[in-house]
């Protein structure tokens, strides 16, 4: 497999286990269930509180709006896990025999392959906030099916680092990445794009998702003598980075750069934690468009302790899409919102908010939603054909303040 947030599988794609055998085939029963698969436990827990926050802002919106054909949507939780702890095909069962139309998950890519197939052939829809592997537009998965997402795939991400790099004047670059399909994709797409434009990657250094040291790899960092360093991790970049600094090779000794995967509230307000100061300067990518202060004050209303909010309007219009869907096709049949989930999302009458598209729907009108997480614009095998990478800088309390979002083509 390619590249994939929160892709923590080791890029294996037989999916042909025990765990996809065919679930009973959902049918409508006139209320819209969501049942959310996204991480609560396992090395992406830092996402699950604004993902899971934004599905429930959704709901509260959708409901406040008259709800679903007639009646409250509901939300159904489960935990996705990771690929280490493998709970989500079990999880996923749990979802189906609560009558979840759509599902929104995983967060992560490989998660997402080791169920995508249970789902579909459930009837359900898939609706993963955070999967940015190429896989999913591949293979099996090119025509349509009931697979979609609301994050762009890391051919996006990859061009925008690499122009990143080119802007801030980075000729020499390492790069230090997870060896798994994540990691290694999303390191060939940067690596390609600064190569394309003339610029030099001086090392290209691999670490196993379970290694239990990286001294190694840091010190090939250390002795690149590159004048950048993209690192593409999770959880593990806690660890790795005071290793670089005590090598010489940190963020103010080579300028930094984070990913999807570790673009997170470092601070004492973080879910994980460096001390004051490490990541001063230090830029991220993370997509999505700017989802602005009253969608974060919203979401603050529902989950007040949160401090992050990645992925969070891409969770919130995965909803929205779908449940807009349910309205177009009048039933809240799986297979029937997937048939409707693209055309509510482009050449229409454009909408911004679930109430004005339900009005506009409930007048005959079709329509465009524009969400909070940027245009969506679906395409045939239900991925954005348009979206937004947001810059990210550090301040000295190691918490991230957007600087530029990027709009792109994919």
């Amino acid at each position: 497999m390619l590249s994939a947030c929160g892709s923590d599988d080791s890029g294996d794609d037989d999916n042909t286990d025990e765990s996809d055998a065919p679930a009973a085939v959902t049918q409508g029963d006139g209320t819209f269930t969501v049942g959310s698969l996204l991480p609560a436990t396992g090395s992406l827990a830092f996402l699950g509180p604004p993902e899971f926050a934004g599905v429930d802002l959704a709901i509260k919106d959708i409901n406040a709006a008259g709800g679903v054909l007639g009646k409250d949507a509901v939300h159904v939780r489960g935990d996705s896990g990771d690929a280490d702890n493998g709970i989500a095909p079990a999880e996923t069962d749990k979802l189906l025999a609560a009558n979840s139309d759509v599902i929104v998950g995983a967060a992560s890519s490989g998660v997402s392959l080791t169920v995508i197939d249970k789902i579909m052939s459930a009837g359900a829809v898939m609706f993963s906030p955070a999967n940015t592997s190429t896989a999913f537009d591949e293979g099996d998965y090119a025509e349509a099916d009931n697979y979609f997402r609301t994050a762009p795939s890391d051919i996006l991400q990859g061009a925008v680092m690499a122009n990143l790099l080119l802007q801030d004047g980075r000729n020499d670059v390492a790069i230090m990445a997870r060896q798994d399909a994540y990691g290694e994709t999303l390191a060939s797409e940067v690596q390609k794009n600064l190569e394309n434009a003339g610029s030099s990657v001086t090392a290209t250094v691999f670490y196993g998702e379970k290694a239990q040291s990286y001294d190694s790899q840091v010190a090939e960092i250390a002795g690149s003598g590159a004048d950048a360093l993209v690192l593409i991790g999770f959880e593990e970049t806690t660890t790795i980075i005071p290793q670089l600094i005590q090598a010489g090779a940190g963020p103010q000794d080579i300028p930094t750069y984070l990913v999807d995967g570790n673009t997170a509230d470092y601070s004492e307000d973080g879910t994980t934690t460096l001390p004051p100061g490490t990541l001063k300067g230090t830029k991220g990518t993370l997509p999505g468009a700017d989802a602005g202060d009253d969608f974060r004050s919203r979401l603050k209303k529902v989950d007040p302790s949160l401090t992050d909010y990645s992925y969070s309007a891409e969770s919130y219009d995965a909803v929205v899409v779908s449940a807009l869907a349910a309205i177009a096709a009048g039933s809240d049949a799986g297979d029937e919102i997937a048939k409707e989930i693209p055309g509510v999302t482009k050449d229409g009458t454009e909408c911004t908010t679930f109430k004005e598209c339900a009005d506009l729907l409930a007048d005959g009108e079709d329509i465009d939603y524009n969400g909070v997480s940027g245009p969506i614009e679906l395409g045939e095998t239900g991925s954005p054909t348009a979206a937004s990478i947001g810059i990210y800088e550090y301040d000295a309390k190691n918490k991230i303040t957007a600087v530029d979002f990027i709009a792109g083509d994919i």
